[in-house]
């Protein structure tokens, strides 16, 4: 078989020149190799060596990589155009993949043109490391470091743990997996909005059989993953989509489903590499099978959107050969956590409001994260309403998995990211608070019972840690059975826009001290950059795309009934609507549209207001819509 004389992958445990010269020359379909590094915008590059160069000078390559300069990479306030050199260099700690064009085949291989790519990390004029990856391995390296010093430290902790002296524990490792959300419909087909609701909310698609095209393109992708040792859990249908229709010529037309794909979790870094590579190659097989592919958070409005559930887990390696989780119970049936799980999940809770900018940091992501659609929208937990019977609440931002008979199983699903997320920023940022609230839990001598009791303190109760006026455990499904107040008074108010929640890193400066005191990791200079890139997405995007695709849709909404043949109610709705669309869309000498005030705001970098006008803006076109609907439901 073709597939069974590709090469897919080179370990970390192969990168010796030897052995990765000996490989490229068995396999010769690899014909390029490419150096993969990450700026702070979650870009990366791709550059074609030609193999045989990279042979000859693989030494020079691995120690020095290649050079690139600011304007390829954003780094902004790092790399500027006067200050520009940026090298990428090669990671030898990770897993190489080969990148494979299928619908390339070349004469001399029968094989497709592959081409090794090999996660780098980026650095500034040479002594200084940049980038998405650098700042998620120094935040491994922070926390395993600290979390041995608070072990130290704190010697109470080994009876949860079941060693008595942190001198027993070789290794702490980081294990993450993301579960992967998409989209997939055939090209230039249009969503029938009224049909997914109608179908989401029958569940007519959720982990039904697939059929045709997507079938076909899913097992593809599930033994091509396998081929490249992800270890795939499953693939399966997801709750939006319609039932694809079969036309006259044989062929599946009018797909629109949404499916997700489980495999293995690994170590923090490979974990998040791994992702990467996946993304590429369920595109490229959808593509090859005729389906478009699409990982935005949120594609279409009033469906559900795309969620890249993330889970992070600590455990200890033994010198014994053991391996204990950091966050289970001594006592799985008697308590949810042990001390330093209970820390970890309060520290994301206190700190999540300077997560949150490295998370949902896109207008797309935003659209998610809305009521009625098992996507998060505030800040709380569910742990489960007993420690002997684990449950699962989709309605919260941060959840607790575990497993009664397998204490290596515990771990934290955080809610909020989505496929479009950087997830080495995710993690990073994760892990940091994590560690914020493990170091306050062990320096206080807290046991779980108490640290339960702080988890599910209410709103108004002082904590050692947590605060005052916020709750942060919920049992309850927390869109129905709190009002839209009861949740902002409980557990905070969450942003609406990129500008509101980049604010974050302002409004309380002792959260942000979370991410800053570890210089290594994130210092103020990469906040800044970090920043300045994302408020420069938003305000790009929002007055380029999502400014003249509104204009769009006002055009779209056009009157559709005679005056003599309608009735008072169309003729309500239609005034509703022109009024709506003028307001929107349509300039006068003594005032300027909602639209156009939102551009001269981000012409002049009043980004207040713009975001205001956004808010504002995002309620119209609602409005706007359901009325259109409404209003051509009725005309005969």
């Amino acid at each position: 078989m073709m597939i069974d004389r590709m090469l897919f992958n080179i370990p970390a445990e192969n990168h010796t020149v030897k052995e990765i010269e000996e490989l490229l020359n068995q396999h010769r379909e690899v014909k390029f190799v490419s150096l993969v590094g990450l700026d702070i915008g979650g870009h990366d590059t791709d550059e074609k060596i030609p193999v045989k160069l990279f042979i000859k000078d693989m030494a020079k390559f691995l120690e020095q990589g290649v050079q690139t300069d600011g304007s390829s990479v954003m780094l902004p306030k790092i790399a500027e155009l006067n200050n520009a050199k940026v090298d990428i260099i090669p990671d030898l700690s990770v897993n190489w993949y080969v990148d494979y064009n299928f619908a390339h085949i070349t004469e001399d291989t029968k094989l497709p043109v592959g081409t090794l790519r090999i996660p780098s990390f980026l650095i500034h004029n040479d002594n200084t490391e940049v980038g998405s990856r650098v700042i998620l391995r120094n935040a491994i390296s922070a926390f395993k470091r600290e979390l041995r010093e608070l072990l130290v430290g704190n010697p109470y902790i080994y009876e949860y743990l079941g060693i008595s002296s942190v001198d027993e524990i070789e290794e702490i490792e980081l294990t993450a997996a993301t579960e992967l959300e998409f989209w997939v419909k055939t090209p230039d087909d249009k969503a029938d909005r009224e049909q997914l609701t109608t179908s989401q909310t029958l569940k007519e698609q959720y982990w039904k059989r697939t059929i045709g095209p997507v079938r076909t393109a899913l097992e593809k992708t599930l033994m091509i993953l396998d081929c490249y040792g992800f270890k795939v859990e499953m693939g399966h249908k997801e709750v939006g989509g319609i039932k694809a229709k079969l036309g006259t010529s044989g062929q599946y037309d009018h797909v629109m489903e949404q499916l997700e794909i489980d495999w293995e979790y690994s170590s923090a870094l490979q974990a998040a590499d791994n992702e990467s590579q996946v993304k590429y190659i369920v595109k490229d097989i959808f593509r090859a099978n005729g389906l478009d592919v699409t990982f935005m958070a949120k594609p279409m409005e009033g469906v559900a959107g795309s969620g890249e559930h993330t889970h992070m887990g600590v455990s200890a390696k033994l010198k014994n050969g053991k391996t204990i989780n950091l966050f289970a119970p001594k006592k799985m049936e008697e308590d949810f956590l042990n001390p330093i799980g209970f820390g970890a999940l309060m520290g994301i809770l206190k700190n999540y409001e300077v997560m949150n900018p490295f998370i949902a940091s896109s207008n797309d992501a935003l659209n998610r994260l809305k009521p009625g659609f098992e996507a998060p929208v505030c800040i709380v937990t569910s742990i489960g309403h007993s420690a002997k019977i684990p449950s699962r609440n989709r309605t919260v931002l941060v959840g607790l998995v575990r497993d009664i008979k397998n204490p290596l199983s515990t771990r934290f699903e955080l809610r909020s990211p989505n496929p479009k997320c950087d997830t080495y920023l995710v993690l990073a940022c994760s892990y940091l608070a994590m560690l914020d609230g493990i170091s306050a839990a062990l320096t206080a001598k807290k046991t779980p019972q108490e640290l339960e009791a702080s988890l599910s303190k209410n709103a108004g109760e002082e904590d050692f840690y947590l605060e005052k006026d916020r709750a942060y455990r919920s049992e309850k499904d927390v869109f129905d059975e709190y009002t839209e107040e009861e949740r902002e008074r409980l557990f905070g108010k969450a942003p609406v826009t990129v500008w509101e929640n980049l604010r974050a890193f302002h409004n309380d400066p002792n959260k942000l001290k979370v991410l800053l005191n570890k210089e290594e990791v994130i210092n103020q200079i990469t906040l800044e950059s970090y920043e300045e890139a994302t408020l420069a997405a938003w305000a790009t995007e929002l007055h380029n795309r999502i400014i003249p695709n509104t204009m769009a849709l006002v055009r779209e909404c056009q009157k559709l009934h005679a005056d003599h043949d309608c009735t008072d109610f169309d003729k309500l709705n239609w005034k509703i609507i022109q009024e709506l669309r003028t307001y929107l869309g349509q300039d006068e000498i003594i005032r300027k549209s909602l639209l156009t005030r939102i551009k001269l705001a981000l012409d002049g970098e009043n980004y207040e207001e713009a975001s205001a006008l956004q808010i504002e803006m995002q309620a119209k076109v609602q409005e706007l819509m359901d009325t259109y609907i409404e209003y051509k439901k009725n005309l005969l």
